[in-house]
């Protein structure tokens, strides 16, 4: 018998990435990075592989280098390196590779003569986030470096690429701005003889809602999971994750009993009360304290005061609520990850992102990509 558990639908996942897949004539990367955003990297990444995505988005060169590990072969891309990470172990595994800067390119070309193999480059221009990539004045310096790297065998010049500041905003002027700059730096890329097969910018916001911005790729990552990334609209996406536990225990109370610490909350009548065993070791942000919102017999409630490393618990009143029953935190119907984010001033990607290291066990719904090791089915 479960006590708490988080549940991924990967079928959800795979028809998420096969309903994008649909909406453009680009190439889609699922990002996966995160641990899949909470809902494990590897069997997401095998469930949107199924549903047609053709590329694999992460941060980090450890992500990569562990899908590559569990024997995806799929192109990954890598994009966020401090100086010093064994580049090396990822020209040689095949992993993509970005380089915002001449002094990232030099990285490059010095792990790709170490492991004997070009290095596949995607060049990142700053188009106006200010985070990683180069600027305007100094995208001609790292197409020239790139065009000698390409000569001397060292790198091959695999796409090009930026990223929205508010594409999740569909009225912002900055995303035809960006665009325009876009434009203008890959014209600037032609001058210099480097017309690379994939040019992307969309993220999952502007893959839903630009079609002017798809280009060769589009890297959708909230998305695949079923949540979305503009306030209001839901696009058709299903929602992968469900997050529950059992009630541990209930007990009657009187009015005016504090609850939990620093009895942030008291009761105002006669009540029930109903502890849930998941607090924020698990991923339930501390913050939710008073506010947010848990499924049981039928009622969505409100925590009532603080949440715990361990547990929370409910006012239930005179419902009949007893031990067993299921609280459900969030899932593809009300409370969902949406309610959590508002309830608490966040985004749904935070949400089920914190559940991605938390003790809580994962168990897999579904069939889509699911291989040897990846939980149980339900």
């Amino acid at each position: 018998m479960w006590q708490a558990e988080v549940r991924i639908d990967l079928d959800a996942i795979r028809d998420n990435v096969a309903m994008l897949r649909a909406s453009t004539r680009a190439e889609v990367m699922a990002v996966v990075k995160a641990d899949g955003y909470g809902h494990g990297m590897l069997p997401s990444a095998r469930a949107a592989l199924a549903g047609g995505a053709t590329w694999l988005g992460v941060a980090t060169l450890t992500e990569a280098l562990a899908l590559r590990a569990q024997g995806i072969t799929a192109p990954v891309l890598a994009w966020l390196h401090a100086p010093g990470v064994p580049l090396r172990d990822g020209v040689a595994a095949g992993v993509d590779l970005s380089a915002g800067g001449v002094a990232q390119l030099g990285e490059l070309v010095e792990a790709a003569r170490s492991a004997q193999r070009p290095a596949r480059a995607h060049l990142k221009l700053d188009t106006g986030l200010a985070r990683g990539g180069a600027t305007a004045d100094e995208w001609p310096a790292l197409l020239d470096a790139a065009a000698k790297a390409r000569a001397d065998g060292d790198v091959e010049v695999v796409g090009i690429w930026s990223h929205f500041v508010s594409a999740d905003d569909p009225g912002a002027e900055i995303t035809d701005r960006q665009l325009a700059a876009f434009a203008d730096g890959l014209a600037v890329a032609e001058r210099h003889d480097i017309r690379p097969r994939y040019r992307h910018i969309a993220n999952s916001a502007a893959t839903l809602s630009r079609p002017d911005a798809h280009f060769d790729l589009v890297r959708t990552g909230i998305a695949i999971y079923g949540l979305s990334p503009i306030e209001g609209r839901r696009f058709g996406l299903r929602p992968a994750m469900t997050a529950r536990a059992r009630v541990a225990q209930t007990k009657r109370v009187p009015a005016g009993q504090g609850v939990s610490y620093g009895h942030a909350y008291h009761t105002d009548r006669e009540t029930t009360l109903a502890l849930i065993p998941l607090g924020y070791g698990d991923g339930v942000p501390r913050h939710a304290s008073n506010v947010g919102p848990v499924e049981v017999g039928g009622a969505v409630r409100t925590i009532a005061g603080r949440v715990c490393m361990d547990q929370v618990v409910l006012d239930c009143g005179d419902d009949p609520v007893t031990p067993g029953d299921v609280a459900t935190l969030f899932g593809a119907e009300r409370p969902t990850a949406d309610d959590w984010a508002a309830a608490i001033g966040t985004i749904n990607y935070e949400i089920v992102t914190r559940f991605g290291g938390s003790r809580v066990p994962r168990v897999y719904d579904g069939s889509a990509g699911r291989g040897a090791g990846d939980g149980e089915a339900g």
